[in-house]
C-alpha cells in the first residue's frame, strides 16, 4: 500500500512461551483441560513451572507468533506488546527483533513481571496452553507510536489482550489512528473464552464498521454469531466485514469475501507434531500474501503451507525457510 513502510502491525500479548512435552495423565493430575487456554496468576504460573518437563522458553503470544511468520516469508512487520525490565522482558525483545519484527514498545519497571504462557503437549500433538499474562496487560495508550501505527498497511490486533482495560483502550485507540490513515484493521477472536466475556464489543466493532478482516476458527465464529449451523453463523457477518477468514483444522479454511465463497484444502503434512501456533501462522501466511496484493484464493493457500510447516514441530516459530515456500 503506497505511504507505508510497514505491511502488517500487531498489538497482542507480549508473552514467553515455555513449551514442554507432557502425558495425558499430567493433565488429569493437574485439572488440566487438554487443548484448552487458561489464566493464571503468579502464584499458579509458577507452581505449574516447577512441575513441568524440560521446556524450551522462546517470544510468544498469538499476535506476536503471526508476524513472525510474516516477517520469516519476507513481510515487513511489527508488534506492539508489553514486557517488563526483567530477564524474561529482555528474552522476548532480543528473540522478537532476532526474527525480523519491529518492536519498539519500552519496557515498564516496577510494575508485573514480564507474562509467560506454559505450553503442554501431549503425545497426539494437542497443546493446552496455561498463561500468566504479567507486564502484558498493563499496556497502555501512552506506549502507542502513532507514527508507527499510519505507516502499517493493516493493524491486527489480538483478542486475548481485550481482556484487561488498559490494552482494550490502546487497541481502540490503534484502530482510530488507522482507520483516520486509510489503513485496514483486522481482528483475530483468539478463543471462545475470549469472545463470551466481551461480544458485546467485538459486535460492536463489526456493526460499526471498524473491521476490514475478521479471523477465526469455525467454534468461535459460531460462538461471536451465537449460532449453532456454520453457515448461518457466516452468514451473520456477510455485508458487515469485507474479509472473513475462517480454520477449519484439517479441513482447511474457508474466506468469505464480498460475498464470494472461497474454500481451501489444508496443506500435506508428514506427522502433526505440535499444533501451537497453526492459527497464528495461518493468519500469518494470508495477512503476507493480502498486504502483497495477493488474490483470497491464493492468501489462503499460503496460509495454509505457513501452518502445515509450524505443525511439523514444536514451537509456533517456522523452522523451515518460509520465504521459499510460500513464494511471496
Amino acid at each position: 500500500m503506497p505511504g507505508t513502510r510497514l505491511d502488517v502491525l500487531a498489538i497482542g500479548d507480549a508473552v514467553v512461551d515455555v513449551i514442554a512435552d507432557a502425558e495425558e495423565g499430567f493433565l488429569v493430575e493437574e485439572r488440566l483441560v487438554k487443548g484448552s487456554m487458561q489464566l493464571l496468576d503468579a502464584g499458579q504460573a509458577t507452581r505449574l513451572y516447577e512441575k513441568m518437563g524440560p521446556a524450551r522458553e522462546t517470544s510468544g503470544g498469538s499476535a506476536a507468533n503471526t508476524v513472525s511468520g510474516i516477517a520469516a516469508m519476507g513481510g515487513r512487520a511489527g508488534f506492539v506488546g508489553q514486557v517488563a525490565k526483567d530477564q524474561l522482558g529482555e528474552v522476548f525483545t532480543h528473540d522478537i527483533r532476532a526474527h525480523g519484527v519491529e518492536f519498539e514498545t519500552p519496557p515498564i519497571d516496577g510494575g508485573l513481571p514480564t507474562g509467560r504462557c506454559l505450553i503442554l503437549v501431549t503425545p497426539d500433538a494437542q497443546r493446552t496452553m496455561n498463561t500468566f499474562p504479567g507486564a502484558a496487560h498493563q499496556l497502555s495508550a501512552q506506549a502507542l507510536d502513532e507514527e508507527q501505527i499510519r505507516g502499517a498497511a493493516i493493524l491486527y490486533l489480538e483478542a486475548y489482550l481485550w481482556r484487561a482495560e488498559g490494552p482494550r483502550e490502546a487497541m481502540r485507540a490503534a484502530i482510530r489512528i488507522a482507520r483516520a490513515a486509510g489503513r485496514k484493521v483486522a481482528l483475530t477472536l483468539s478463543d471462545i473464552a475470549c469472545i463470551g466475556r466481551h461480544r458485546a464489543d467485538f459486535l460492536g466493532l463489526i456493526e460499526g464498521g471498524e473491521i476490514d478482516m475478521l479471523f477465526a476458527n469455525e467454534a468461535e465464529l459460531r460462538s461471536l454469531a451465537e449460532e449453532e449451523d456454520f453457515d448461518s453463523a457466516l452468514g451473520r457477518f456477510e455485508g458487515k466485514v469485507p474479509v472473513i477468514v475462517v480454520t477449519c483444522s484439517e479441513k482447511g479454511a474457508i474466506a468469505l469475501e464480498g460475498g464470494r465463497r472461497v474454500e481451501v484444502p489444508a496443506a500435506p503434512v508428514a506427522k502433526v507434531v505440535d499444533t501451537t501456533g497453526a492459527g497464528d501462522l495461518f493468519a500469518a501466511g494470508v495477512l503476507a500474501a493480502l498486504a502483497r496484493g495477493r488474490s483470497i484464493e491464493d492468501s489462503l493457500r499460503t496460509g495454509a503451507i505457513a501452518a502445515a510447516e509450524v505443525i511439523s514441530h514444536y514451537g509456533a516459530r517456522p523452522e523451515a525457510d518460509l520465504k521459499a515456500l510460500v513464494r511471496l
